[in-house]
């Protein structure tokens, strides 16, 4: 190539560069043969620890369930290798269909009326649903709860600054409610971050006696036993769809959740496939109410949402249809069953308390006399991966621990965990109990 354009050497290549703003030479070393570099891999990976190599109960927004091996054999195949969006329907019937029966899933399993076909994660869905209550009431102050992931109302916060949206912040549904006047919306969890049981029904009838929306960030697995959004008259759920079948992956990518009232499906983001009829009267698919900023004005999109995460809304779609609802349910009923026996192993213990101010689903907080970072590293010694330190996002909860249980909790497991808790807890306070 040098000598093609007439360059001795990289470096004369790149004279006209100022010296002072080429990048410097990164000392890459010298390139491996396939046999030597998967070696060295394998060296690297081996440093890894899977998540199922020993007891297992960090959550936290993230779930370690079983994916049938159906799931990924079917949503890997060759046709569906895209999150981008099938722009020629007449050559994409397969991708659509999917997406299509993953919105008649979503919608079924939260009691909405629609769902989109999908957003990036579920951080962005609440941030998207924000947008959405700003938009369709006209006012621009947007209540959440301390109940929400800290994550997701970290997305929020940087999607609030373009628009000059007011995020007002509160520690509980209790708050949140009494914030109701004025507001486009009220965001709230249920579970909540800290898995607890919320009511959505308060926080609906509230957001709609002073002219919000009720907004709940919903975990898709526990509407297999509680009551859906929709039954709560909540206006837009959201959430994030990882516990559907889709691997944790290291944090992602995922698939963010949305579904609405019929209402404001025009204020949806995103995509929305429909299904029609061709001239020839047979049934077929195409996308619909594409209100992004490349069909109309940039200004009147609802969103500048580029695509959606196809590849993991059918992995999802996979995941509950295999599942249905008897098994969905199974799935939820065993994770209800062995939190809540962990957790009454675990109250028992002197000094040690759950801390859940209400009913809790799957996941729950522990207070101990310990730092919950220090006695997470030491319990990863012994090969427990006990759950997630609390003071990382509140400080003043730093010996809380929150603790998730699924469907793959064995009885070992929580006798694992309770036994590495008794030896490193000791003698200390009068002993807490689960609410």
């Amino acid at each position: 190539m040098l000598a093609a354009i007439g360059a001795a050497s990289v470096d004369e290549l790149l004279g006209v560069i100022p010296v002072h703003a080429r990048r410097p030479r990164l000392g890459a070393p010298a390139g491996l043969a396939e046999l030597d570099l998967f070696a060295e891999l394998s060296r690297i990976a081996s440093q890894d620890r899977p998540a199922g190599s020993g007891p297992f109960f960090l959550g936290a927004g993230v779930y370690r369930r079983y994916i049938p091996a159906a799931v990924p054999l079917l949503a890997a195949r060759g046709e569906f290798l895209t999150a981008y969006t099938p722009y020629q329907p007449e050559v994409s019937q397969g991708t659509l269909q999917a997406i299509w029966e993953y919105q008649s899933l979503v919608a079924d399993l939260l009691a909405m009326d629609v769902s989109n076909a999908s957003l990036y994660d579920g951080s962005t869905a609440v941030a998207e649903a924000a947008l959405l209550a700003v938009r369709a009431t006209g006012r621009h102050r947007v209540v959440v709860s301390h109940d929400v992931h800290p994550h997701h109302r970290a997305i929020l916060r940087t999607y609030s600054r373009g628009p000059d949206i007011e995020i007002v912040e509160v520690p509980d549904t209790k708050a949140l409610i009494a914030a109701a006047p004025g507001s486009a919306g009220l965001i709230t969890a249920n579970p909540s971050f800290f898995g607890t049981l919320v009511d959505m029904r308060a926080v609906s009838e509230a957001a709609h006696a002073a002219g919000a929306l009720a907004i709940a960030s919903i975990e898709p697995v526990s509407c297999a036993l509680l009551e859906p959004p929709g039954a709560c008259g909540i206006d837009v759920a959201v959430g994030d769809g990882q516990p559907l079948g889709i691997p944790m992956t290291f944090g992602g990518p995922y698939v963010g959740i949305m579904a609405t009232t019929s209402v404001l499906v025009r204020q949806m983001p995103g995509r929305i496939v429909g299904a029609t009829q061709d001239s020839n009267g047979t049934r077929g698919f195409v996308n619909t109410l594409q209100t992004r900023e490349q069909h109309i004005r940039r200004e009147k999109a609802t969103s500048n949402i580029c695509t959606n995460e196809a590849v993991y809304a059918i992995h999802a779609a996979v995941y509950l249809a295999l599942l249905g609802p008897h098994g969905l349910r199974s799935v939820a009923a065993r994770s209800v069953a062995q939190a809540h026996a962990l957790a009454a192993r675990l109250a028992a213990f002197p000094g040690c308390r759950v801390t859940n101010d209400g009913d809790f689903f799957s996941e729950f907080t522990l207070a101990t006399p310990l730092h919950a970072t220090e006695l997470r590293d030491a319990l990863l010694a012994d090969d427990i991966t006990a759950g997630y330190p609390l003071g990382h996002d509140f400080p003043e909860r730093k010996n809380e621990l929150l603790i998730a249980c699924t469907e793959l909790t064995t009885d070992d497991d929580i006798t694992a965990l309770v036994e590495g808790i008794r030896a490193r807890v000791g003698a200390g306070a009068p002993a807490g109990a689960s609410r």
